[in-house]
């Protein structure tokens, strides 16, 4: 073994346990490895940049802005309110209906955010109704996850492999989708089960409910206006971006351009509302993987697992979809994620396989994963985090009960859909 690939191995391997440690926040170990890598001169600043998926972070930095925007118009607020008086303050199909609302929104922007905007309105609604607030905050976990795997855009790990396999908006939808809204049912229909005896309430604190006035919660209707005619055009071009000859990150960035031109938003404030951390975490990240690459420990690994598999797509497509489910438990998805991706390119080169399937499989597997335990993504954590600021702690071990038994279920039934449509 050279020098460059024991050391880009051993760096690669220290950030991850870094990061799995959380003694040190995620983006500053990202940071130094990458700065590592260049200080060795494993790779030069050049080179390095050329490995940085600027499409994905272009995604990203445009939603960022749009959300931004959006939250300050209160119209996340108004959703829940008018779901909950919907339903007539039924705490089961509030559940389902905040779930719901969440699944919908994280199709869309971001997962971290649907859920900041979310969880404080359950939190009004639990309190009203003198329930547990638990209950409702672990489906609206899984509800954001899930909604996120369905679109190109729901979640990071989508914008990064849809970046690298040149798959669009309207593939995810075609491909993802489905499948999605199948292990929605049968997740909220085990859920209901699991909490049949936890949500009684007397139609006294259901009245309360009612009182709510959802009109309240918007607090600028002409720039919810502004936002929702924003939001449409960069769906349809995200719907439309490959017909258009446009990068999705295009679509986001023009998107946000045209949002600050027309709602006049404090550029700084709005600046302020990007997760800067989480994009020079993406950095760092692609930078230790392209040394990866660079020194060929992932063509290794894709030549030992063709090799173990004897290019036999079902079985690889198995092995991807719950190795990617059961690290994505325990690992952040998105390092696991950007170390598949170049391995599953090279399985394609050397191999010669039909790898669209595995795209797929590794999509569904790493963001389903996440639900699994509480540290699975970060979405798991923000609620976790907002509900113990509450006075209601949700620990690891009451999570676990509840979230890998149902991460299983959804992977079991990826996993059949996969095999059935893509890989028998």
């Amino acid at each position: 073994m050279n020098f460059n690939l024991v050391a880009s191995l051993t760096i690669f391997v220290v950030v991850l346990a870094l990061i799995m440690s959380e003694k040190v926040h995620r983006t500053v170990a990202a940071l130094a490895g990458a700065c590592l890598i260049l200080i060795l001169r494993i790779m030069t600043f050049d080179e390095a940049l050329k490995y940085i998926d600027f499409n994905t972070l272009g995604v990203l930095v445009g939603m960022m802005i749009i959300v931004g925007i959006v939250k300050k118009t209160g119209v996340f607020e108004y959703l829940a309110i008018f779901a909950s008086k919907k339903v007539k303050g039924d705490p089961w199909k509030i559940i389902l209906s905040l779930s719901a609302i969440t699944a919908i929104i994280s199709g869309f922007l971001d997962n971290v955010t649907t859920v900041l905007l979310i969880v404080p309105m359950t939190f009004v609604i639990t309190d009203t109704l003198e329930l547990d607030p638990i209950p409702f905050l672990i489906p609206e976990i899984f509800a954001s996850n899930l909604g996120g795997t369905a679109t190109l855009i729901g979640d990071p790990p989508n914008i990064m492999i849809g970046s690298a396999a040149g798959l669009g908006f309207m593939d995810f939808i075609k491909n993802l989708t489905p499948v999605i809204i199948i292990i929605f049912i049968v997740i909220f229909l085990i859920f209901k089960l699991l909490y049949r005896n936890k949500l009684a309430v007397s139609e006294e604190k259901k009245q309360k409910i009612l009182g709510f006035d959802e009109k309240k919660a918007i607090k600028d209707l002409p720039l919810l206006k502004k936002c929702l005619v924003v939001l449409a055009l960069v769906i349809l071009g995200f719907f439309f971006h490959e017909q258009l000859k446009l990068q999705s990150a295009v679509v986001a960035l023009c998107g946000a351009a045209l949002l600050l031109l027309l709602s006049r938003a404090s550029i700084d404030e709005v600046f302020l509302s990007v997760e800067w951390p989480t994009l020079f975490f993406f950095g760092g990240l692609f930078v230790m993987v392209g040394a990866l690459q660079k020194v060929g420990v992932i063509n290794w690994l894709a030549a030992v697992i063709v090799h173990i598999t004897q290019g036999n797509l079902l079985l690889t497509g198995v092995i991807i979809i719950w190795f990617a489910a059961l690290a994505s438990s325990i690992l952040d998805n998105i390092p696991l994620v950007a170390t598949l991706i170049p391995l599953i390119q090279a399985m394609g080169t050397q191999g010669g396989m039909h790898i669209l399937p595995l795209w797929w499989a590794l999509s569904l597997g790493a963001c389903l994963g996440g639900n699994g335990t509480l540290i699975g993504a970060s979405a798991n954590v923000v609620v976790a985090g907002l509900s113990e600021k509450h006075g209601h702690k949700l620990t690891f071990n009451h999570y676990l009960k509840y979230g890998m038994p149902l991460m299983l279920v959804s992977v079991v039934i990826s996993t059949i859909y996969i095999v059935v449509f893509y890989l028998l």
